[in-house]
């Protein structure tokens, strides 16, 4: 990998309890605009991911957005970005990594999590070497590195596993990490 062109956000399709995890999503949009990279997302037109999708493509970024076709109805569609459609949710998550250079992950709820994690493992296994950051809003991830931690001190993940991942706190400190770990692949 020589560098980051296009980013996988995975993010929730609801807006949370706290109006700052929209707002996390708008700057995170506009500023992988800014640098002139394209948004990869779950496809729908509902929550954070509506919120990043929606100012990734006002700030006159490039958009894709993946869903399978049951979503449609539920989720709604973003005009004016390039929509594809999948048969489930595992052709989907296949192509949000296909897709990514680099992968960020927002507030999200147990698929966001779930999304997160399997990429994670298939980091682990060697299946792929992007780089991810999690993103957070109010220390949101926080248990979830208390818990990798956790297992690191179990004996169940080597330590090296924390490199698989930066701990950010904001848009640019989540986008800069990306950048630098792909240096560091390339």
């Amino acid at each position: 990998m020589s560098g980051i062109s296009s980013v996988t956000v995975y993010c929730g399709s609801a807006p949370g309890s706290d109006p700052s995890y929209i707002k996390l999503a708008q700057k995170l949009g506009k500023a992988i605009a800014a640098r002139g990279w394209r948004t990869v997302y779950g496809g729908g037109n509902v929550g954070l991911m509506g919120a990043v999708a929606t100012s990734a493509r006002d700030s006159g970024g490039k958009v894709l957005g993946v869903m399978p076709h049951f979503l449609r109805e539920l989720e709604g569609v973003l005009d004016g970005i390039e929509n594809r459609y999948t048969d489930n949710m595992h052709q989907r998550k296949q192509a949000l990594l296909d897709e990514a250079d680099g992968l960020i992950v927002l507030p999200g709820g147990i698929g966001t999590l779930e999304e997160a994690v399997e990429t994670l493992s298939w980091a682990k296994l060697s299946l792929h070497s992007k780089p991810m950051a999690f993103l957070s809003e109010n220390n949101y991830w926080r248990p979830y590195f208390t818990l990798v931690d956790h297992m690191i001190e179990g004996g169940f993940l080597p330590e090296s596993f924390r490199q698989l991942m930066a701990d950010t706190s904001t848009p640019e400190a989540a986008l800069e990490a990306l950048h630098q770990r792909a240096i560091v692949l390339g």
